[in-house]
């Protein structure tokens, strides 16, 4: 159980979030219930960081063995994909509709005056259809808008030019109240009833660039011949049309038994997404990975997963979307690469299912293995700067000063991309007198290098200097010139806050464009960060001794436990001064505090 346990805690913490559907599977691999989220890393951990009051929930997430999803674009589309998954495994925690209905389209007739309505039920006869919509009240809205704009009959008369000009119909209440132009009695032309069927498409497919500009025109023709009643009717389409912003949420029902595949690959796999599409909305999606042995072409790699798909789920669609031309024939199937329009939508969404899957197992892998990441960020810094080899030993230095006296300077080292404190050191600058940062940093690299050759261990495979062009040259001199070792070397120049602004690298020194905000940038700030505190921390602690030793250190008979036991009860050699000989005589004894004060009132 605690192996499971950890399984789902690993899965919980590298889900997306992104709005989508959610599947968990019990010890048998069967789904057992299938849910939808806007925010799905927010709605999946939600079951198993809180107490449920339903007693179904508890024994649900009791059962819970396996997690998977699938991300869409909207909630929406997460709405119509989790009805379609429940419809198809009937899974035994969700809710089932009795009648199962679908949901609502929109559809334009293939007739002479088509005519527009909501249905679920999708007829093969020529018709065009819109949607699927999430809800009822979503596709009335959209039939509001339509008829707002334009005069579309509503009546079920099969109008034809026969029956037209025999006259077998009359105009009804539509036609008085100026919401439909009766051409049951050859009142409207065919050709201006497609214009407006022509714009009304546009608007279900979400192009209303068109119908705007369209209206934007007639609005100005009207206003520039002065009537301006008719123009602020146009006005008032021309404003809704501006408004409306909904989009088709999956893609049209006519798309139907298509198969949709996408790869993306690195170095080492390749990552393949495959979509099953039925009445133009998702019942089946499977990502999964191929391990390259040889050098295998993306076309190779896509015919191996197209193959391994439709022969594992016994999907046999006449036509496959793929993202690019694939020489690979199947009987009575017709391969696809779409440019635009909904097959294009649904190849952009099985490239971004296929793109999260391999970020979420990167970053469980990640988590499994904490080193794969430092050698995957070390990589990218051997590529960024060009290093003969991976960096996993490097050691930053620094110096520490306050007008020159108590210089120090220190050494950190990082391994693996990570602090190796035993392996830091400190420094007491001996040959420099004075503030002088350059002659002090060419000490402490020559007393590092040179010690490590002697001792034969081993050497950094990258420097850094906490410091710009001129530490950087002052480095070079000691390492290149007078230890002839070759050791890249980056400099790093700071703001006026002390915070690191850029990175050189060269000879002569460049600065190295990396993002402020990459993982990169951030790794060396957090060098020159824990470089600085250690040289800072060695600083202060000279710093007080200097202080404490000048006045204590010289009285003699106030030996180093005296002075320990006097610091630690007074805390500071002022308040020692301040302190009666009585009070300390209870403390050291009345000898040692006769002593102490009389030496202390000579040093004053």
């Amino acid at each position: 159980m605690n192996s499971i346990s950890e399984h789902i805690k690993l899965i919980l913490s590298v889900i997306p979030e992104k709005p989508g559907c959610y599947q968990y599977f019990d010890d048998k691999g069967t789904i057992i219930y299938v849910g939808k989220a806007k925010n799905l890393k927010r709605r999946v951990s939600s079951y198993f960081n809180k107490e449920h009051n339903s007693n179904k929930t508890r024994v649900l997430v009791k059962q819970i063995r396996d997690i998977k999803y699938i991300v869409v674009n909207t909630e929406e589309d997460a709405l119509l994909l989790e009805n379609n998954l429940i419809k198809r495994y009937r899974p035994r925690y969700n809710v089932l509709l009795k009648d199962d209905k679908t949901y609502p389209s929109i559809v334009i007739k293939n007739e002479y005056f088509p005519r527009i309505f909501q249905t679920r039920n999708i007829v093969r006869d020529g018709s065009q259809y819109y949607g699927p919509y999430p809800s009822v009240y979503t596709a009335k809205i959209m039939l509001q808008l339509i008829k707002e704009l334009y005069p579309i009959r509503t009546c079920k008369y099969p109008l034809t030019p026969e029956s037209i000009k025999a006259g077998k119909y009359k105009n009804c209440l539509e036609y008085h109240i100026k919401r439909c132009k009766a051409p049951c009695e050859g009142l409207q032309t065919q050709e201006e009833y497609l214009q407006n069927i022509s714009e009304i498409k546009e608007i279900l497919r979400g192009n209303i660039s068109i119908v705007s500009k369209h209206l934007y025109e007639q609005m100005q023709a009207l206003a520039s011949e002065f009537r301006f009643e008719e123009a602020q009717k146009i006005k008032e389409k021309y404003e809704a049309v501006e408004n409306y912003r909904a989009k088709s949420t999956v893609v049209t029902p006519i798309l139907h038994n298509i198969d949709v595949f996408s790869i993306i690959k690195d170095e080492t796999s390749a990552y393949i997404n495959y979509l099953y599409i039925g009445n133009g909305a998702i019942v089946q999606a499977y990502t999964f990975e191929f391990k390259k042995k040889l050098d295998e072409t993306e076309e190779d790699l896509l015919a191996l997963g197209i193959i391994e798909m439709r022969e594992r789920f016994k999907n046999h669609a006449r036509e496959i979307i793929v993202p690019f031309n694939i020489d690979m024939q199947l009987e009575n199937v017709t391969f696809t690469v779409p440019q635009r329009g909904d097959k294009k939508k649904l190849l952009e969404l099985s490239i971004m299912n296929a793109k999260q899957y391999k970020i979420d197992k990167l970053k469980k892998a990640e988590k499994l293995n904490p080193e794969q990441r430092s050698t995957r960020l070390l990589k990218e810094v051997q590529e960024t700067f060009h290093l003969p080899k991976l960096p996993m030993h490097i050691e930053c230095f620094d110096n520490s000063n306050i007008q020159g006296s108590d210089a120090v300077a220190a050494c950190v080292v990082f391994k693996k991309a990570k602090p190796s404190k035993k392996d830091y050191r400190k420094y007491n600058i001996k040959s420099v007198v004075g503030p002088d940062d350059y002659a002090s940093m060419k000490e402490v690299v020559r007393r590092r290098y040179e010690r490590l050759m002697k001792e034969e261990a081993p050497l950094p495979d990258l420097i850094i200097t906490d410091g710009g062009k001129g530490q950087m040259e002052v480095v070079r001199e000691v390492v290149a010139d007078e230890l002839h070792l070759d050791i890249p070397i980056i400099g790093s120049a700071k703001d006026s806050r002390h915070r690191t602004s850029e990175l050189l690298y060269g000879f002569p020194p460049e600065p190295i464009g990396i993002p402020i905000n990459s993982p990169m940038f951030k790794f060396f700030t957090r060098i020159q960060d824990e470089v600085h505190r250690f040289a800072i921390t060695f600083h202060k602690e000279k710093r007080s001794k200097h202080q404490t030793a000048s006045e204590l250190d010289t009285i003699k008979g106030i030996g180093e436990k005296t002075k320990e036991k006097l610091l630690q009860q007074f805390k500071s050699v002022k308040r020692i001064k301040e302190t009666s000989l009585e009070e300390l005589a209870a403390h050291i004894g009345e000898a040692k505090a006769k002593i102490l004060t009389d030496a202390l009132k000579q040093q004053q």
